[in-house]
């Protein structure tokens, strides 16, 4: 007898079930199907283009660093055996010396002068910046022989300068700059104009286009360079001039800092690059304005090189700067150690405390016949036994 074969016991559909896999949702399964593999694919794509953009703003970013970077370490005047020289600090951490140079030189030239020297100490911790200013017809010995000081770099350019500086005001150098005529009047548009007291006017057709009247006004290039080439009307000539260079040069860190969005740094940089030659890398140049914003610049001090000229100052023929040694020194300890350098604003020894807000009050006949008044003009004097009397105590 032949058994009835098994029949398979089938589970009855649930409504899930059918809902899932019914003919009708069939379509749109699949539908959903389509739509995640195109969300794939276009996430991807995005994910892809990204990337892409980012290679690619990345890669420009650092071709425009490159370029601006090349721009401002020019080799030619940037050389080995300057950065070799240049003592190493950090610049928004510590104290140190930067050596600024104004040249002659034009685009193309090899050959040029340098005929604005200044030798700038910048403390970033402190906001606190001193200006020295050194006359270009300084006497040194350099290589063996009795020069100008500007003659150093027609022997060997910004390695030769910082060497010269170096050894004269007992100093080690940490970084260089340098901008010809042309340059400063662009940097000076690039900002748009800097702010600053014309305590001398210029009147000087002679030898300079541009007409300025004294008094408070808003300079733009090519009259804040007037202004700091000026020197043949003047009782006290070059030593004029230096004065209103370190105006200048102090309106300008003015505009930087304390005037100019932070967002337009990258501009800024972008034009300085153009114009100045540094050692400093733009990193560098953005630290160091982060580290000084805010600083007050009339309070930068102010100062030359204690010197003379005259009829004793001349060597075969050619009229020389001589300094004062032993007054150099004495003003070269109180720059290092960061106090007023009491040197002189005009030619002598020294003794003169001022600040770039005095310069602004004073004008050349006020320092070349020391009736100058500044800020912080000595309240004390010296009595014979050496102990400091106030100027306001009476004898009793």
């Amino acid at each position: 007898m032949k058994k009835k074969p098994v029949q398979e016991t089938r589970r009855p559909s649930t409504g899930a079930a059918s809902r899932i896999y019914s003919r009708d949702n069939v379509g749109r399964y699949s539908e959903r199907a389509r739509q995640r593999r195109r969300g794939k694919r276009i996430r991807r794509a995005v994910v892809v283009t990204l990337v892409a953009l980012l290679a690619f703003v990345g890669t420009a970013a650092g071709m425009w660093f490159s370029t601006i970077t090349g721009r401002l370490n020019n080799s030619s005047i940037i050389t080995s055996g300057l950065t070799d020289l240049l003592f190493d600090t950090n610049i928004s951490q510590e104290p140190f010396y930067m050596l600024l140079l104004g040249t002659d030189g034009r685009p193309g030239e090899e050959s040029y002068r340098a005929d604005s020297i200044i030798l700038a100490r910048i403390d970033a911790p402190d906001k606190q910046v001193t200006l020295i200013s050194i006359p270009r017809d300084t006497k040194i010995e350099y290589n063996g022989e009795t020069m100008k000081i500007n003659a150093a770099h027609t022997y060997d350019g910004a390695e030769g300068m910082v060497r010269a500086v170096n050894e004269l005001c007992g100093v080690e150098i940490s970084h260089y700059a340098e901008i010809n005529f042309e340059g400063m009047q662009q940097l000076i548009d690039a900002v748009g104009g800097i702010d600053i007291n014309a305590t001398d006017g210029v009147d000087d057709p002679e030898h300079l286009d541009i007409t300025i009247e004294p008094g408070w006004q808003h300079m733009d290039g090519a009259t804040a360079l007037t202004y700091a080439r000026a020197r043949y009307q003047y009782i006290d000539g070059d030593y004029t001039r230096m004065r209103h260079q370190r105006q200048v040069l102090a309106a300008l860190a003015n505009k930087i800092l304390n005037e100019l969005n932070i967002a337009n740094i990258g501009g800024i940089i972008d034009s300085l690059s153009s114009m100045v030659v540094t050692d400093l890398s733009p990193q560098d140049i953005l630290s160091l304005v982060n580290a000084m914003r805010g600083m007050n610049t009339d309070e930068i001090w102010s100062a030359n090189l204690p010197s003379w000229a005259g009829e004793d100052t001349y060597i075969d023929g050619q009229s020389y700067v001589f300094v004062h040694e032993d007054k150099l020194e004495e003003m070269m300890a109180r720059v290092d150690a960061g106090k007023d350098p009491q040197g002189p604003q005009s030619m002598g020894s020294g003794g003169e405390s001022a600040t770039i807000g005095d310069l602004a009050n004073n004008s050349s006949d006020d320092w070349a016949y020391g009736t100058a008044e500044t800020s912080s003009s000595s309240s004390s004097s010296e009595s014979d036994d050496g102990s400091s009397t106030s100027s306001d105590e009476t004898a009793e």
